[in-house]
């Protein structure tokens, strides 16, 4: 699959994907559509990209304004593209940490860290999405903060997870994109520009 930044600082670069391998980089229409939802939110935003594959999508937060991201991906030949990507397109503000999600997960909690952005695209119908969702709802979601998680037409994501709620689901033929926030949220919900998007 060919991968680009969509926007921002690096508009148009392409990025180094693992050819041949479990990696599924999100299609650039539903990157576009994604980051058209979170409108300026990207901007000076901590970032958090899980199974981030390619790094994709923190690049992308990176080129349109974010502060700082780190990528968890626990494959080395992965972190050795997401370190290519991030010499190619100059996007160097943050750390991969090669690390299985759910390790990575519990030892930024343990170190205080909170995100105002979090992306989750793990591996379809394995219910990886459960402790992303976990470890959000235990603190690592900052109090404004979006979680943006991924996964098939057909895993049924919960609507409520602790006290984070689902404020919006797009569905973009077999890949949904759920959103979710604290339910007392000081922040108002995703913009609701991209309702609907399904091919």
């Amino acid at each position: 699959m060919d991968v680009r930044i969509i926007s921002g600082q690096a508009r148009g670069r392409r990025l180094v994907s693992v050819k041949g391998w479990e990696t599924r980089p999100t299609a650039d229409r539903v990157k576009e559509a994604l980051f058209s939802v979170l409108a300026g939110r990207c901007l000076e935003a901590q970032c958090l990209d899980l199974f981030a594959g390619t790094g994709a999508l923190g690049l992308e937060a990176l080129s349109r304004g974010a502060a700082f991201v780190y990528w968890v991906e626990k494959h080395p030949a992965a972190c050795a593209i997401i370190a290519k990507n991030i010499e190619a397109t100059g996007l160097d503000r943050g750390k991969v940490l090669k690390q299985d999600v759910r390790q990575a997960c519990q030892r930024l909690l343990a170190e205080g860290r909170r995100f105002d952005l979090i992306f989750a695209d793990p591996p379809y119908k394995r219910e990886l999405w459960l402790p992303v969702l976990e470890s959000a709802a235990a603190g690592l979601l900052a109090p404004a903060g979006t979680l943006i998680l991924e996964s098939s037409r057909d895993e049924g994501l919960p609507e409520e997870f602790g006290s984070l709620i689902r404020r919006k689901q797009d569905r973009y033929g077999d890949t949904m994109i759920h959103y979710y926030q604290w339910e007392r949220s000081p922040e108002p919900e995703p913009d609701e520009r991209c309702e609907e998007a399904d091919s």
